[in-house]
């Protein structure tokens, strides 16, 4: 399935309008979205990973009042974000490559650090770590246990990729963090698998 990993970034740039137009504005995952938030000072900064085109996750957070600084791999995606909200940092880079130098109070990665290998992932705690000041929250969502399936958009193969549960609580405790909250497949999230967690 290496393959179809690699051809995750060329799908979201092709398909950046599909994207946009079918993505559900409605925010089921606002009550994991306000437990994120919750310790997070207001105004303070937010790194969300894999934050396509900015709706509406971004823009919720937005409008809570914190400052996004939003990475994603398709200069498509970013582009819409810049239009959308122009006063906010918009990057485009691999979220593996990612390096700020400077640290925030809030990490995202909604439906995104899941299309990365296992591999992939267990190099991405350390980046989490490196950007997360003392207290930093730390969100993302992953599959159920291990394995790698395939799905489809727009017909084209999308991969996704998870770790086994236990080997995501070293992870996070090797790196700092403090399991907060972690739901399977969590039925009013849309069956979404989420980890919480806050760095020391």
């Amino acid at each position: 399935m290496a393959s179809q990993a690699k051809a995750i970034i060329g799908l979201y740039q092709r398909h950046a309008a599909d994207f946009d137009r079918q993505r559900g504005r409605s925010l089921f995952e606002k009550s994991w979205l306000d437990r994120f938030l919750n310790t997070i000072p207001a105004g303070g900064a937010i790194l969300d990973l894999g934050c396509g085109m900015a709706e509406p996750i971004a823009r919720y957070i937005i409008e809570c009042g914190y400052a996004v600084t939003g990475v994603d791999s398709s200069p498509n995606m970013i582009a819409l974000c810049a239009a959308r909200f122009p006063e906010q940092s918009w990057v485009i880079a691999d979220m593996r490559q990612i390096s700020l130098d400077r640290q925030v109070g809030g990490i995202l990665a909604w439906d995104s650090f899941f299309h990365l290998k296992p591999d992939d992932q267990r190099l991405m705690f350390p980046v989490f770590a490196a950007h997360a000041g003392a207290g930093a929250m730390l969100m993302f969502t992953s599959g159920p246990r291990f394995g790698e399936s395939i799905g489809t958009f727009e017909g084209e193969p999308l991969y996704h990729g998870s770790l086994d549960p236990d080997e995501y609580r070293s992870l996070l405790a090797a790196n700092g963090f403090a399991v907060v909250a972690h739901l399977a497949e969590d039925r009013s999230c849309g069956y979404h698998t989420i980890w919480l967690a806050q760095k020391d």
